[in-house]
Parts: structure tokens; C-alpha cells; sequence
């Protein structure tokens, strides 16, 4: 299983940015092109988003 940190030197963004994107922060300022390379890099990587209790 992929971190955030594996996508994010895969994707070329920050950390902060991968975290924002795969948790529907709608107040980040991102492209919806770098949003989608993201969300697939997470996917091709097999993230699993963790769900908060």
C-alpha cells in the first residue's frame, strides 16, 4: 500500500497538497489536471484513504 509521501514524489506536488486533494478540501487551490493525476496515481498505487473515527 502507497503514503502520501510516495504519491506526492510520484505526482510532484507537496505532501500537504496530495492530503488536501484526497481528502475533498474544497478550499485548495489546485488544477483540476494536477487534482486528477493525483487521484490516479493514488488509485494505480493502491492508496487507501483511512477513514477518520
Amino acid at each position: 500500500m502507497a503514503t502520501i509521501k510516495e504519491i506526492a514524489a510520484r505526482a510532484g506536488v507537496s505532501i500537504a497538497t496530495v492530503s488536501r486533494v484526497l481528502n475533498h478540501d474544497e478550499t485548495l487551490n489546485a488544477q483540476e489536471e494536477t487534482k486528477q493525476r493525483i487521484f490516479e496515481i493514488a488509485e494505480q498505487m493502491e492508496y487507501e484513504l483511512k477513514s477518520q473515527k
